[in-house]
């Protein structure tokens, strides 16, 4: 019996990712690529984390459907050409500056380069160095979602964080950032449907 409830939690735990910390309690995430994430202490037993993933296992299963429901209805959406693409492309890497250079000043920072990408998950990014990096289906929002990621990624230039102080050097520039946050947070995972991400 022993044997088959440990071939059990193996088969259980084959498709979870369990990531061990410090934390002092044990928690599930589903994650928009219907990856079941379980983050427990390091002290727990895999036994422990297959008792936790069979109590949760209706919520767990709920969320992978509506996960994978999301992932055909995106794949659905149609994808810009390569020459919209190239287009776009080229309008960013004319606009996208033109507001990095806008707003630097106001927020008191410098940067080095500027790269335009098509990327599949993320909106922008700030490396340590000041370099910036932006998506290309920026294009395909409205301005002021344009203006928050550039802001936002500027403001990592004091702050290579999300801590409270950050929110508020975003909030001194962009106030009503958290509008256009909310906007991107429920209608940018359709635009980067277009361009080949989900």
């Amino acid at each position: 019996m022993k044997r088959e409830n440990d071939e059990y939690g193996r088969n259980k735990m084959k498709h979870v990712k369990v990531v061990k910390s410090k934390r002092k309690s044990i928690s599930v995430e589903v994650t928009a690529d219907a990856e079941v994430i379980v983050r427990a202490p390091r002290w727990i037993s895999n036994a422990a984390v297959v008792d936790f993933l069979e109590k949760h296992q209706e919520f767990i299963e709920k969320n992978l459907a509506k996960m994978e429901q999301r992932r055909e209805a995106l794949a659905s959406i149609p994808k810009i050409t390569e020459d919209e693409l190239k287009a776009l492309a080229e309008q960013a890497k004319e606009v996208i500056p033109q507001r990095v250079a806008f707003y630097a000043p106001l927020i008191g920072v410098t940067y080095h380069r500027i790269t335009i990408r098509n990327q599949r998950t993320r909106w922008g990014s700030c490396s340590t160095k000041g370099n910036l990096n932006f998506n290309v289906a920026l294009m395909k929002v409205p301005p002021q979602v344009l203006d928050y990621v550039v802001v936002h990624e500027l403001c990592h230039r004091l702050e290579m964080n999300h801590s409270a102080r950050f929110w508020e050097r975003v909030a001194a520039i962009f106030p009503e950032y958290k509008i256009w946050r909310k906007w991107l947070k429920d209608n940018g995972v359709r635009i980067m449907a277009e361009f080949g991400g989900i």
